[in-house]
This record gives structure tokens, C-alpha cells and sequence, in this order.
């Protein structure tokens, strides 16, 4: 398949973006810290653009995930112990930064009894501890949908809770080993029977063979199941080993697709080629708080 202009362009711009000294600094002080960030090991397009601008998304927990889906390309192999320090470094590094808004997530974590849970509770603890006034957005995995898990996470006060569905229903048994498309909206509907004030968010990756209708049905269900927020963005398959990109969407697309998301009834919607989860989540949270579409 022949890559559309855009992503030529965007590889080019990444890689400018990393030479950025500033780009530098950023790679230099997570590391430091002994820091992950899924804009590495899920090779993310934005890197360049996030890093020159002292932005990352933490990965917690480790950069091994326990699940195998076709289309991530962070590390699939036996985990190591979670590492107590970690949530303390994130969180004063987000100060150091100076972070108004933060995005975190980790690998599926099914090896520990709680998924992760007091990992990402104490890490959303510390973050908005070190940091007053900073908004927080934990992005987790389904949890293996324990209930008291995500409760523990809810209790922590995090201002959005994310969960991605990732794709349209049909394609997980293809594309998700050992994820379930009904937990993943049980997530964000149990979110919202424990704590109704915390917004919700998830994710759709188009270009990986949906149609039209899975799209939209998938959307259908995205609100039935009170999520409130929405990104949209084209699946990039991270290597030939991976699962193939089906369909590359125009800009065009995209518009019409994020207009469709907003009459559907979500609070707020980002929609373009190279949207991420934790792409102007702070601006989303806004836009939601305020009422507008």
C-alpha cells in the first residue's frame, strides 16, 4: 500500500521535531527518572511534536504488556514486579514540568491480582500531590473487569478516567487476544455507577477493515455506556509484523466522522489522522467542562 502524503509529511516532521534540543532535554530527564512513556514503545507520531514541547504520556508499570494485540507495539513477554518508586518519580517530574494536565497508562497488567490498580491510585495520589491544581487522566486496561480494581483508581480522584475500546466489535477477535468489547464498555459504564462526577473517555482506531456502520454502531454504544468523551485517529501499523493498515482516511473523513461522534451525543470529540488518546486531552477536558462542541 502506497502512504499517504500526510504521513510522509508528519515522519519527516517527527524526526526534525527530535532534534530538536528541547526534544533532547525532555528524553534526557525521563530517562533519568527511569521513566516510560508510551510515546516510545508504542512508537507514536506525535513524539517528535510532544517531546520539543516537554510533553510525554507516562507508561506505568513497566513496558511489558501480558496481552499480545496485533496492532500495539509495546513488548509482549513476562513482566517484571511493579516498582514502588516509579509513581513518585512520575509525579515529580510532572512538577518539574510544570504540568497543568497530565495523561498516563500502562501495559495490561493480568499478572497482578488487581491489574494495577494501587499502582495507578497511588500514582494519581502523589501527581496531584506534588502538583495542586493539576488535572489527571489515567488511560487503564479493562482490569480483567474487577469492579473493587477500577474503584480503587476512582477513589484516587482523577478529574477523566480513560478506558479505549479501540475498535469496532468484529474485529476483536482478530486484532485483541484476551481483550472482551462488552468488559471494555463495562468499564466505563461501572466508572460513571461509582463516580458520576469523573468524566469518561475512550478511543477508536479507524483503517483496520470497519465499516461504516461498525463505526457508527460502535459510537452508539461508546454513549449508551456513558462515555463522554472520544478520540478518533487512523491506525499506523508499527511494523510488517503487525496487523496491515485496511484504509488510510482523508481529513475529510475524519471531519464528517467527528461531526457523526458529536451528534451521537459525547460531550467532547478530537478526530484526525494523527489523534492519539492522550493527544489535547487537556483542551477535550475543556471543552467538555464548558459545554462546547
Amino acid at each position: 500500500m502506497i502512504y499517504p502524503k500526510w504521513i510522509v509529511d508528519e515522519v519527516r516532521l517527527n524526526k526534525a521535531g527530535l532534534r530538536n534540543p528541547a526534544a533532547a532535554g525532555t528524553a534526557a530527564e525521563l530517562s533519568a527518572r527511569a521513566l516510560h512513556t508510551v510515546c516510545d514503545e508504542a512508537r507514536c507520531p506525535n513524539k517528535g511534536k510532544c517531546f520539543s514541547e516537554g510533553e510525554a504520556t507516562f507508561l506505568i508499570l513497566g513496558d511489558i504488556c501480558t496481552r499480545r494485540c496485533g496492532f500495539c507495539a509495546v513488548k509482549k513477554d513476562k513482566p517484571l514486579p511493579p516498582d514502588a518508586g516509579e509513581p513518585r518519580r512520575a509525579a515529580e517530574l510532572c512538577r518539574q514540568w510544570k504540568l497543568k494536565y497530565v495523561v498516563f497508562t500502562s501495559p495490561t497488567r493480568d499478572d497482578l491480582p488487581d491489574g494495577g490498580a494501587a499502582h495507578f491510585a497511588e500514582t494519581n495520589r502523589l501527581i496531584k500531590e506534588l502538583s495542586p491544581g493539576i488535572k489527571t487522566e489515567p488511560l487503564i486496561p479493562d482490569l480483567q473487569g474487577d469492579i473493587k480494581a477500577l474503584g480503587t483508581i476512582l477513589a484516587s480522584n482523577p478529574d477523566v478516567l480513560g478506558h479505549n475500546i479501540e475498535m469496532a466489535a468484529g474485529l476483536y477477535s482478530r486484532a485483541r487476544a484476551g481483550a472482551d468489547y462488552g468488559r471494555s464498555l463495562s468499564v466505563l459504564s461501572n466508572s460513571k455507577k461509582l463516580r458520576p462526577d469523573i468524566l469518561t473517555k475512550s478511543g477508536i482506531m479507524l483503517g483496520l477493515g470497519e465499516t461504516p456502520e461498525e463505526i457508527e454502531r460502535t459510537m452508539g454504544d461508546l454513549v449508551e455506556h456513558h462515555c463522554d468523551l472520544l478520540t478518533l485517529g487512523q491506525y499506523l501499523a508499527p511494523s510488517k509484523s503487525h496487523r496491515p493498515v485496511e484504509k488510510y482516511y482523508t481529513q475529510e473523513e475524519f471531519a464528517a466522522w467527528g461531526e457523526k461522534a458529536r451528534a451521537a451525543g459525547f460531550k467532547a470529540v478530537l478526530s484526525g489522522p494523527l489523534v492519539r488518546s492522550s493527544y489535547r486531552a487537556g483542551s477535550l477536558y475543556g471543552e467538555a467542562k464548558n459545554g462546547k462542541h
